[in-house]
């Protein structure tokens, strides 16, 4: 069946999330974050992505506020920070992004970072603990789904050892030029479904040369091609913007497919743009 702008993925517990995503890292709390998120579910996405280090929690939640789409039309998604795993930690954190957000509860809830600097000794036993609450969180109502971000394939396995719900979603940096097929296979081995954010490569991609090619030869941007690409691949990309132009453009991708023989080039842009950071060598 074609994709079409309200095509929805269905997770493992049977949730349907919006198979495009409207990202928001590095957007400002206030006014710009508002303005983003109503120019966006304006433009048609039905799928908002925030995380509490963000810091931008309140001006998303306005945004959802005074779009004047119902609640339950909309997909939300925040996340664990570092200084928040653990169990208590955990739902002492939860609490307060649906507090900034103004929600009742969130669609989707993710561990953001899987072994962050100050607990590096004792990650495993952390996250644990945070999945621990999160899974009570999914049986209160509080969420709807629980996933995790960032999580290399040691870190899901270190997880399962104690789940006993699987995460419904990795959200990785994922982008023509790092495709992370080990934990994109990991991830489908146990029906996790890969979110992608950062689908351009932080911009990176849209100065490669044969992007630019194909973009020409479709009639679209190169964002577009790339983003397009993650979908066709069965990823849930996030692209982010606060230009309205861009934020309408990065979701314009339902009018053109591209060939498997184009997917097969974007397929070996690896290394042509930004890669992911590793997650345990990282100093945060």
């Amino acid at each position: 069946m074609a994709l079409t702008i309200n095509s929805t993925y269905t997770l493992a517990n049977g949730v349907e999330i919006p198979v495009v995503g409207f990202g928001t890292w590095q957007t400002p709390d206030g006014d710009v974050a508002e303005n983003a998120v109503l120019d966006a579910i304006k433009a048609g996405y039905r799928h908002i992505d925030t995380a509490a280090v963000y810091k931008n929690e309140e001006g998303v939640g306005h945004g959802i506020a005074n779009s004047g789409v119902p609640r339950e039309d909309l997909f939300v998604t925040t996340k664990l920070w570092n200084d928040a795993h653990g169990y208590e930690e955990a739902k002492a954190a939860l609490a307060d992004s649906l507090e900034k957000l103004g929600l009742d509860y969130v669609d989707l809830y993710l561990i953001h970072w899987p072994n962050p600097f100050a607990i590096r000794d004792s990650w495993q036993e952390k996250n644990q603990a945070a999945w621990k609450y999160m899974e009570e969180a999914l049986e209160q109502g509080l969420v709807r789904a629980i996933g995790i971000s960032n999580f290399r394939t040691h870190h899901i396995d270190s997880l399962l050892e104690t789940a006993k719900v699987k995460p419904h979603v990795n959200q990785i940096y994922l982008s023509p030029s790092d495709i992370q097929e080990d934990v994109v296979a990991h991830n489908e081995k146990h029906g996790i479904l890969t979110q992608a954010y950062s689908p351009l490569g932080t911009g990176t991609m849209l100065e490669v040369p044969a992007l630019k090619e194909m973009a020409a030869k479709y009639r679209k941007s190169v964002a577009q091609v790339a983003i397009r690409w993650s979908l066709q691949k069965g990823f849930n990309p996030l692209p982010k913007s606060v230009t309205t132009s861009r934020i309408i453009e990065n979701i314009d991708l339902f009018d053109f497919e591209l060939s498997a023989a184009d997917m097969a080039v974007i397929d070996g842009l690896k290394g042509s743009g930004k890669v992911a950071s590793n997650p345990d060598e990282v100093e945060f």
